[in-house]
């Protein structure tokens, strides 16, 4: 059954619409949250029927045109499993401490912090650490799909918004905007829309009106695009710079206990040599040495391998930069 504090605040809603039905959909969240989803599905079928609207098992199974807005997955990756900023890891475990103790918070009229802001270069693990904290919690990974958003027709991505945020009030995840700065665009720009200012103050009134169970992460390359009025609307946030050296040899350190290899060289001989720019680079280095282990008929020493492997990312590297060459993929 839902919560005793949840009744008594349906109860006080009277005849406030909005509040009335924020505090259903808390309701249904909660019970989906218990594994009681026929009762959830009830709710949820009666809430829209009072609006006339098509309902199809909505938070179970959403319609096809639901579906285009956002990718669902379970996520694999934890906390411990990345290379993190002290301060980052420590204001992620208190995040996600605050929903797993939401009641004491409540019995203090406070409620936990629940819309995270990454901001920092690409490849330096948003998009992994939005995944860890759904991993912790134990809830879904919902990733927006802006090609689903964004429509060519006045209004129309506003719309498509509403409805992915009505979606996701029905149940406890975590929402991802990956290249936030697509929607959250600053509205001083001349260069933009009307649309996308409107899209803007459409996005800002979404994001308050969003439940607490309901853990907004917004990732931006170019966190200095974003709107103003975005930034307020965070109660956290957090940067993702670039790798330090030692978070490299940490990361290397952890590939050999991984793999249970040793590279055979000195750890802190290849990030001089190779001098990684993101940990997205650090990532695709260690694929490599692992294809190439794997491919040897007889298994050569590792040092040999990770040898051969530095010597072309530094080939590599310098036609890039002579610029000989136009290149189509990722140089790894």
């Amino acid at each position: 059954m839902a919560r005793s504090d949840l009744l008594l605040n349906l109860v006080q809603a009277g005849a406030d619409r909005g509040r009335f039905e924020k505090i259903v959909n808390e309701i249904i969240a909660d019970e989906r949250a218990k594994n009681h989803n026929i009762l959830a599905d009830r709710l949820q079928a009666s809430l829209a029927a009072q609006h006339n609207l098509k309902v199809a098992q909505f938070a179970q199974e959403p319609d096809r045109q639901l579906k285009e807005l956002f990718l669902e997955r379970n996520p694999r990756v934890g906390l411990e499993d990345l290379v993190l900023p002290d301060i980052v890891r420590e204001s992620c475990k208190e995040l996600v401490e605050e929903q797993f103790r939401k009641d004491v918070l409540q019995a203090h009229n406070l409620r936990p912090r629940h819309k995270l802001l990454l901001a920092g270069p690409p490849g330096n693990g948003k998009t992994s650490l939005a995944e860890a904290i759904a991993y912790e919690i134990g809830i879904p990974l919902l990733t927006v799909r802006y090609e689903g958003i964004v429509g060519s027709y006045l209004g129309e991505t506003a719309t498509r918004l509403k409805a992915l945020f009505d979606f996701v009030k029905t149940r406890q995840c975590v929402l991802f905007f990956d290249e936030f700065e697509t929607l959250g665009k600053e509205r001083g720009d001349e260069h933009e829309s009307g649309e996308i200012k409107r899209l803007v103050s459409s996005l800002l009134l979404q994001l308050d009106d969003l439940p607490s169970y309901v853990i907004a992460i917004a990732a931006s390359n170019h966190h200095k695009l974003l709107d103003s009025a975005v930034w307020r609307r965070f109660d956290l946030k957090l940067a993702l710079p670039k790798p330090s050296g030692e978070q490299c040899e940490d990361w290397l350190k952890r590939f050999e206990q991984q793999q249970k290899i040793t590279l055979g060289k000195s750890i802190k001989g290849i990030i001089q040599e190779i001098q990684f720019g993101n940990f997205a680079e650090l990532q695709q280095f260690c694929m490599d040495i692992r294809r190439k282990y794997s491919l040897t008929y007889e298994q050569s020493k590792t040092s040999e391998i990770v040898s051969k492997v530095i010597q072309q990312w530094k080939d590599r590297s310098q036609m890039l930069q002579a610029g000989d060459i136009q290149w189509t993929e990722s140089p790894s």
